[in-house]
């Protein structure tokens, strides 16, 4: 039983980069998909445990290429309660 859960907010593509570092740093995100106005998939960025710092910084930057070439973006959000990861730090 798969008992992931996803939420989705809307952003302008000043506030994208923001909002993945936050919800990176909430720990229980398993997977963040930013898409288009059209809701084309952009960008899927498998957040997994221990994947922090240095590892994010390559997604972190095609977010920022993304957020430059989209006015509105919506990110998805897969989330899994079960499993809980406190990132030390995400530049």
């Amino acid at each position: 039983m798969n008992s992931s859960t996803t939420q989705e907010f809307s952003v302008s593509s000043d506030d994208v980069t923001k909002k993945v570092k936050e919800l990176i740093h909430e720990g229980n995100v398993s997977k963040i998909i930013v898409k288009n106005e059209e809701g084309k998939n952009l960008l899927e960025i498998p957040v997994t445990a221990g994947a922090v710092g240095i590892l994010l910084a390559p997604w972190l930057a095609a977010v920022g290429v993304i957020a430059a070439l989209a006015r509105h973006c919506t990110i998805v959000v897969v989330r899994n309660p079960k499993v809980v990861t406190k990132p030390v730090a995400v530049v």
